[in-house]
């Protein structure tokens, strides 16, 4: 099994655009004003963003895209104008991570995480 993709609601598909495309995100799909779909700069993933006429409640799904350079990333994001919750810090589970919200308040985690995402040292 291999995941393909992540889909995330949004208020306005179109705004959402230029966000993912400033993460990295490359625009394969363009269904507007419902639908857009991006490939992930590396590997086979997509991620896909579809039009709901109403957010829920509550947190929400937590959406990870890697980053083999955390920090300088950020740091060229936040020259673009993307505004952070948190910035890169190393976390318990031996990632390091930082958190934004996208336009429609989805829940991003930008991290790096290397061998410890497969393997950490507590794995069974």
């Amino acid at each position: 099994m291999d995941l393909n993709q992540i889909t995330v609601p949004s208020l306005d598909v179109k705004k959402s655009i230029s966000f993912y495309e400033t993460l990295g995100l490359h625009l394969i799909v363009k269904a507007l004003p419902h639908y857009v779909r991006f490939a992930c700069p590396e590997g086979k993933s997509t991620f896909s963003v579809h039009l709901v006429e109403t957010l829920s409640n509550g947190p929400g799904v937590f959406i990870y895209f890697e980053y083999d350079h955390l920090d300088e990333e950020v740091d060229k994001l936040i020259k673009k104008g993307i505004e952070f919750d948190e910035l890169p810090k190393d976390q318990p589970w031996l990632w390091r991570e930082a958190r934004l919200k996208d336009p429609d308040g989805n829940q991003l985690i930008l991290y790096h995480a290397s061998e410890n995402r497969l393997n950490p040292p507590w794995r069974i």
